[in-house]
């Protein structure tokens, strides 16, 4: 059984998605693995990993105005709040999604669906860097 991971750093502009699809299967090309899995992992608490619609880019957007009403900012008994009002909503948006994703790899390819994508899920309204983690495992 082979394993390969790697990584990279994904700079983002605040609050949103990020396809981050072609970057994995990418990685899951040179692995050299042909029938697995592929577990894709955000090293963060402040973001998270979805896989989402890619054709449309309003399910994003109505994903993301989701969980703006469901997490709202300025909820006054947060009390974690040190790096401001979006502090405790990012982490809690964390929560109710994933931090990681495993994908079937067949063929050397990620099983996604046709209208699948991989994203990285950014709760934070400041700019960041994330870090992905990707590991591949299989024959």
């Amino acid at each position: 059984m082979a394993v390969h991971s790697d990584s990279f750093s994904l700079e983002n502009h605040g609050k949103g998605t990020r396809e981050i699809t072609t970057k994995v299967a990418a990685i899951v090309r040179a692995s050299g693995v042909h029938h697995g899995t592929v577990t894709v992992f955000v090293q963060h608490t402040s973001a998270s990993l979805v896989i989402m619609e890619n054709a449309d880019p309003s399910a994003q957007q109505d994903l993301c105005s989701f969980f703006e009403h469901l997490v709202p900012e300025d909820t006054p008994y947060f009390v974690h709040t040190y790096e401001g009002s979006d502090d405790m909503p990012s982490h809690i948006r964390m929560a109710l999604t994933r931090t990681s994703e495993v994908i079937p790899v067949i063929d050397g390819e990620m099983t996604l669906g046709t209208w699948q994508g991989i994203f990285l899920f950014e709760h934070r309204r400041a700019p960041h860097t994330r870090k992905v983690v990707v590991t591949v495992i299989g024959e």
